[in-house]
């Protein structure tokens, strides 16, 4: 934090600097040495960034109920397949049930494979896309105009269809074909295509989970939008983010979590945000493709459907419990009485099955499992993937598992050896290879043993966690890397491949960082008594009450759509659908913001340890937010002026014709967002942060026209100026301040010129 504001301090002078060149030159005399040797402030050029107009956001509501509509008819469709299958039970046990109805089976079957089954959803998905992007050519764009809300049609269009939820890599090529890309052959794809279409990826390339080809991104009011190519051979690393314009060249490789803006030539190693050259690329693998067991395809494919086939399964079991009390009844009313009144237990009910298969199936899945490099279309490289879809699947759906003091007991279930006294959020590991030594933090999103593809291989292997030691939020560790004891691995960084104990790293590439550790109360950190043990186990058991609540929302969406069904017709209720849908978000965040004010009420500056009541409580708001508002509200509202009055309601201060695509503001009050601002996708407003167990929050501001590009990251205390910009794959350091109308970008942000 000190050296973020003495940066912040020279800037007024030097604006350049940057919180890496003071830690490259620690020592007073190189630093004057260094600001020397540059040229003072040469003035800027000032820019207006215009606010999103008015009128977008009236298009926006206005698209919401179509967009709406086509889930509901996927909910119709299973909610007719219910009522035939409770209409047949019924007669089987003597209940005359009238508030049951019998669809026509022929007339099901067909929306069935138009709305449900995967190639229906990508169908009608890539159809719809194709047909609103129609003409729309890389280029620059103005924000909140035709083309950006087309692109934000077309993409909010994959999302209620279905078609962004295909679990994984079978699909996808599919899926980008279907959009317009141009996939060559032998292609491991593990990342989602754009909707623009404006993709080409050459023969035996390889994309590794989350990387970001979406192509386009927003310098304050203008929308860039452009190609990507990656050439024959070539790999991109997980979490990587490739510009629009980027050429990655044959054979080359991109390391995991870099930001490559422009042309990459052949052969070489990138790595980095951003992406700067750091070799040749080495050659990690066989000398030759394994063989193309074409068998393999539908074995992946039909895993896919088996896992999008669990939360239905648990979904299932939840409602036969309510079926079993409201099957008898003779009125929808009592029926719906009795499914309201038992939707806490039907809750618990579908979360325990849905935690058993996900167990059951990642042990099974671990049984011969070993480390090394195999072909991708291997029984091994099936395991791997498979157990990371049920991973990542596992952190959605059972959300209020994770961050608390069950979260270590549910990895060693799963297979991991995890330490004692370790702290885990939301992290995504391969069980069987993941190793955490004693009192060791895991933040938000980190990723642990993913696996890494190149030439028709995947390579895995063990990675661990030393005691003691710290792996900050999105953080990685990969395949055959260790975190030594008491080190620490900053935001959005990487694990070198060789470290000392009590070091620590920063950035994309890792370098050295120095730190200071704090004193603390260790009875407050790493030795709670009992009793604070007990304290936090209760409030952490009142996470459940977010999962009964979305249960009980979906309960009452049921029953309406039933209530129009029975009454007007399964047409009109399909029609009917989307109001009911967005009135039921509506409902989700109103009640998540009820509870945040409830359970937390209004958040200031501070610091607090982690065993004290108010980070239990913080992360119990939040599970309202992620259990409850995310899947029936917010992910759907992303950019919309709707969202920005739901974080409004949780304390944020939002300017007019904000474009924000992220709800992940984790203390809202404290985060300001100047007019015209800019927050895109997978960007973490994060006014919070672990120190030595000990979170400190701070405010986070944008000025107006600032932007925040995707998958940034602002740190507490940190700041963007008027009209600045962030670009995509970016930290903003914790207590950086970016000087007005600047452009900045990497992993810690420097200098940026157009």
């Amino acid at each position: 934090l000190s050296a973020a504001q003495l940066v912040t301090a020279l800037r007024a002078r030097y604006p350049e600097i940057t919180v890496a060149d003071l830690y490259d030159h620690p020592r007073l005399g190189s630093l004057a040495e260094l600001l020397e040797a540059r040229d003072p402030a040469a003035g800027v050029t000032p820019r207006e960034v215009a606010p999103v107009p008015l009128a977008t956001g009236f298009v926006q509501a206005a698209a919401s109920i179509p967009l709406a509509t086509l889930t509901g008819i996927q909910w119709i469709t299973w909610l007719g397949v219910a009522n035939n299958v409770g209409r047949s039970v019924a007669d089987a046990l003597g209940y005359s049930a009238p508030w049951l109805i019998q669809v026509n089976w022929w007339v099901l079957i067909a929306a069935f494979i138009v709305f449900v089954t995967p190639f229906g959803r990508l169908v009608l998905a890539a159809a719809g896309a194709r047909l609103l992007l129609a003409g729309v050519r890389p280029g620059t764009y103005p924000r909140g105009r035709s083309v950006h809300v087309r692109l934000w049609l077309a993409e909010r269009l994959m999302q209620a269809s279905g078609a962004y939820n295909l679990s994984g890599a079978p699909w996808l090529p599919t899926l980008a074909r279907a959009l317009g890309a141009k996939i060559g052959d032998g292609v491991d794809l593990h990342s989602l295509p754009p909707v623009t279409g404006l993709l080409e990826i050459g023969d035996g390339a390889a994309i590794e989970p989350e990387v970001d080809l979406a192509g386009w991104w927003l310098d304050g009011d203008e929308l860039i939008i452009g190609q990507i190519v990656v050439k024959a051979g070539a790999t991109v690393g997980s979490r990587s983010t490739l510009f629009p314009g980027a050429v990655i060249g044959r054979e080359s490789v991109i390391d995991p979590g870099s930001a490559v803006r422009g042309r990459v030539k052949p052969r070489q190693r990138w790595s980095g945000s951003p992406a700067i050259k750091v070799g040749k690329a080495k050659t990690q693998w066989p000398d030759h493709r394994p063989p193309q067991r074409k068998w393999w395809v539908p074995i992946y494919a039909l895993t896919a459907l088996l896992i999008s086939g669990i939360p239905l399964v648990s979904l299932a079991a939840g409602l036969a419990v309510i079926g079993a009390w409201a099957l008898p009844a003779e009125r929808m009313r009592d029926a719906a009485i009795r499914g309201i009144a038992l939707a806490p237990v039907a809750a618990l009910v579908a979360m325990a099955v849905f935690a058993l298969l996900i167990l059951i199936a990642v042990r099974l899945l671990s049984i011969g499992m070993t480390s090394g490099v195999h072909p991708v279309r291997s029984r091994i490289g099936w395991q791997v993937w498979s157990t990371g879809r049920l991973m990542d699947a596992a952190r959605t759906y059972l959300f209020p598992l994770y961050a608390s003091l069950l979260t270590p007991w549910w990895f060693r279930a799963l297979g991991a050896r995890i330490g004692k006294g370790t702290e885990i959020s939301t992290a995504l590991v391969i069980p069987k290879f993941t190793t955490v030594g004693d009192h060791s933090f895991l933040a938000d999103d980190t990723l642990m043993a993913s696996y890494e593809l190149g030439g028709g291989w995947m390579r895995v292997g063990e990675a661990k966690v030393g005691k003691r030691a710290f792996l900050g939020n999105s953080g990685m560790v990969a395949p055959s890397r260790k975190l030594p004891k008491n080190s620490l691995v900053a935001v959005l960084s990487s694990a070198p491949v060789k470290s000392k104990s009590g070091s620590s790293w920063l950035g994309s590439p890792p370098v050295r960082l120095r730190r200071t550790a704090s004193e603390n109360d260790t009875s407050r950190t790493f030795t709670p008594s009992r009793g604070l043990r007990a304290a936090r186990a209760t409030v952490e058991t009142l996470r459940i009450l977010a999962v009964m609540v979305s249960f009980g929302i979906g309960i009452t969406v049921l029953f309406a759509l039933q209530t129009f069904a029975v009454k007007w017709g399964v047409v009109v209720a399909a029609l009917c659908s989307g109001l009911i849908l967005l009135t039921a978000g509506a409902l989700a965040g109103l009640i998540a913001t009820v509870a945040k004010w409830t359970v937390v009420g209004r958040i200031h500056a501070a610091e607090h340890p982690l065993w004290s009541s108010f980070v239990w409580r913080n992360e119990l708001s939040d599970a309202f937010v992620e259990t409850v508002a995310a899947p029936w509200f917010a992910n759907a509202a992303a950019g919309t002026p709707v969202l920005n009055l739901w974080l409004r309601s949780l304390g944020a201060k939002i300017g007019r014709g904000v474009w924000c695509e992220s709800y992940w503001l984790p203390e809202a009050d404290l985060v300001e967002l100047g007019d015209g601002a800019t927050v895109q996708r997978g960007c973490v407003v994060q006014t919070h942060l672990f120190h030595d167990r000990v979170m400190a929050i701070d405010t986070v501001t944008l000025a107006p026209g600032a932007t925040l590009g995707p998958h940034c990251v602002a740190l507490p205390a940190s700041g963007v100026g008027v009209s600045a910009t962030v670009g995509p794959a970016s930290l903003v350091m914790r207590g950086d301040v970016v000087p007005d109308h600047t452009r900045w970008q990497g992993n810690p942000i420097a200098p940026w010129p157009r």
